[in-house]
């Protein structure tokens, strides 16, 4: 299971070659039962919840003695009036529901089971006795019968006056008070905001007014992005190289600004400053120059990688052109992130259930107020725990068999010499080998991705408990162990996408594959660099221009209605909307770029053209090899470096 093989393994891999698509395995078989045993606890734990009552306690609700509402009920040992019948009783009505534990997120009053909650204010105890006699519900303590509500006892067995009006709708089949006086300060300033004249009145009635026109935005920026993929496809050797031009650009006018700033501040007269000013302005001019080495720096930096990466930008170029071609292959892709959004949604949807349900799980015991309480005890008690290690890692095993698939579909894509020869769906072909093959390389990737997410969201949490009460030392050290964590998830999160590619490519297991894909992609360090920011800032920029083309319709649009006053709200909608849908399509498009890439480098490490070494890339990518082989004769023996990349390679042992 682990990353160390013995010697006569690593021997093996040591003779292994690449067989795209040829050969087919599975893949690290025990993380699959690994992760196969976990989701059984996952399920143990809905199980064990369920069958302790606890679906029941939650849904429809218990009174302070144990007894389910709605439902008769068995007898607790050394629990007074438990095993009640409230077969007629449905709700749960607190007595005092103002009574709060704010620390705890609990109510304190005492709880009983009732056959209706009141719909008007209930005054006096006279009202809550002829609610009682109309309406078979008695909200007094069982003990009392509504006869005796008006009695000297009833004081303190009844609920405190007056008694709140309940929503007409319980929730949970719990009376929950629509305006009671503990929330009396939250509710007028709820009714203030509210009012007919408020700012989200007329905000509300503008999304209302204007739900033709928010359809129709959201529409166009689907439209937009559909139409930017097939843009970056036709013309991106124009648009790769007017970002490039456009960051240097940028670069060398922000440092200029500062530089002339500098001179403009260093040359004005200081006798004008005030005495107790001129402190300010000398460390005001200090920032400045700090401000404008350090841009020199960074610009002259990023000039020199764009200018040693320059050819290495027509590769970038070259793989979103066939990038463009594998969607026209494989339409599917593009909705690949409304099927995984979809699939974590009922996953949440289920946890957030489960959770609910061990809240209320568990013995029941008594509290300090004589009160039934449901508590775990014993090592279940830490069930939780791992439930929520389950929340990230299926979390993160969705998303890495959504990963799989896309690099399954493209690297089946490349690796096909005749396109006509694809499969009908290679989009289902790559699920299915994912299912036969590969999932357990999919579980091991995603619980290595938990391991660093746990540790930072603890000391994330750490972090924000301590706030402002930790000296400067503390939590410098939290921030940087936080950062360092953040960036070695990201690390590895790119690196899991490309050994998911490398186990699609030659079915071996993770840590093959990563060890493979590592290689390779260190190999090829600038060409990732090149691809890593040119490439990705350029999707970015056109994630910002379907945004904008977006909002600026909406305010052309929005600006001519006449029904409202305040459009800010479904102007926010819509950008929001067109943000995500510009995102899940252009985020395919990069993954799809990454993994083209993958495949070009592999197959230009092991194939060189000849007889029986024919290349498998598209025409396009195999111009930007002829080219560079023409680069490299007239550059001759001390050619360019991407032209002694791009050699016919010896086949290298991959260790």
């Amino acid at each position: 299971m682990g990353c160390c093989n013995s010697a006569s393994s690593a021997a093996q891999s040591s003779k292994r070659e690449w067989k795209p698509l040829e050969d087919r395995s599975c893949t690290d078989l025990p993380w699959l039962l690994i992760f196969l045993l976990f989701c059984i606890g996952m399920g143990f734990i809905c199980g064990f919840s369920v069958a302790t009552g606890a679906a029941a306690r939650l849904v429809s609700g218990y009174d302070s003695y144990g007894n389910i509402c709605g439902q008769k009920n068995a007898e607790l040992e050394s629990i007074p009036y438990s095993g009640m019948d409230h077969t007629h009783r449905k709700y749960v009505f607190f007595l005092d529901p103002c009574n709060l534990d704010l620390i705890n997120r609990k109510i304190k009053s005492e709880a009983l089971c009732v056959a209706a909650c009141p719909r008007q204010e209930l005054k006096t105890l006279s009202d809550v006795q002829k609610f009682a006699e109309m309406n078979g519900s008695a909200l007094c303590h069982y003990k009392l019968k509504p006869s005796e509500y008006t009695s000297a006892k009833a004081s303190s067995l009844c609920p405190k006056l007056p008694v709140p009006a309940s929503a007409p709708i319980p929730f949970f089949h719990r009376c929950a008070p629509v305006n009671i006086s503990c929330y009396a300060k939250f509710a007028e300033a709820l009714i203030t905001f509210v009012s007919d004249n408020s700012v989200l009145h007329r905000l509300i009635s503008g999304v209302m007014a204007s739900k033709e026109i928010i359809l129709g935005l959201c529409l166009l920026s689907l439209v937009l992005s559909m139409i930017l993929m097939v843009i970056i496809r036709y013309i991106s050797r124009v648009l790769v190289w007017i970002v490039t031009i456009l960051v240097i650009l940028g670069s060398l006018g922000g440092t200029g600004v500062l530089w002339w700033l500098y001179a403009k501040q260093r040359k004005s007269p200081k006798e004008t400053i005030i005495p107790e000013q001129l402190q300010i302005a000398e460390d005001n001019l200090r920032a400045l120059l700090i401000y404008a080495i350090s841009a020199t720096v960074f610009t002259v930096i990023l000039f020199l990688i764009m200018l040693f990466m320059r050819k290495r930008i027509a590769l970038t170029i070259a793989l979103f052109h066939v990038a463009g071609k594998v969607f026209i292959h494989l339409p599917l892709l593009v909705f690949q992130p409304f099927w995984t959004f979809f699939a974590l949604v009922l996953f949440w949807a289920y946890w957030i259930m489960t959770l609910l349900f061990l809240g209320t799980t568990g013995s029941a015991v008594k509290n300090d107020r004589g009160f039934v309480e449901f508590k775990v005890s014993g090592p279940l008690q830490y069930m939780w725990w791992y439930h929520v290690v389950g929340l990230i890692w299926i979390s993160e095993f969705i998303l890495a068999c959504q990963q799989m698939t896309v690099a399954g579909a493209v690297v089946t894509y490349y690796f096909t010499r005749d396109k006509r020869n694809l499969p009908f769906t290679p989009i289902l072909a790559s699920v299915n080998r994912l299912v036969r093959y590969h999932l357990g390389t999919v579980a091991k990737g995603s619980f290595i991705i938990t391991l660093v997410k746990i540790p930072r969201m603890i000391l994330m949490y750490i972090h924000s408990q301590l706030k402002g009460k930790e000296n400067a030392c503390a939590r410098c050290v939290l921030k940087s162990c936080i950062c360092c964590l953040w960036c070695l998830e990201k690390c590895l999160n790119y690196l899991n996408q490309n050994a998911y590619t490398a186990t699609a490519i030659n079915s071996t297991n993770f840590c093959t594959s990563a060890k493979d894909a590592f290689v390779i992609l260190v190999e090829n360090a600038l060409r990732v660099a090149a691809i890593n920011t040119v490439g990705d800032f350029m999707l970015f920029l056109g994630k910002v221009l379907i945004v904008c083309s977006t909002g600026l319709a909406g305010i052309m649009l929005l600006n001519y209605q006449q029904d409202y006053t305040v459009w800010v709200l479904p102007l926010i909608i819509v950008c929001l909307f067109a943000f995500l849908v510009a995102h899940c399509f252009l985020s395919i498009y990069e993954m799809v770029v990454d993994v083209l890439f993958l495949c070009f480098a592999i197959d230009t490490k092991y194939n060189d053209g000849s007889p029986g070494r024919e290349f498998y890339m598209d025409k396009v990518l195999m111009e930007f090899v002829e080219n560079s082989r023409k680069a490299m004769k007239e550059a001759g023996k001390g050619g360019a470096a991407d032209a002694r990349e791009l050699k016919p390679m010896v086949r290298e042992q991959i260790i």
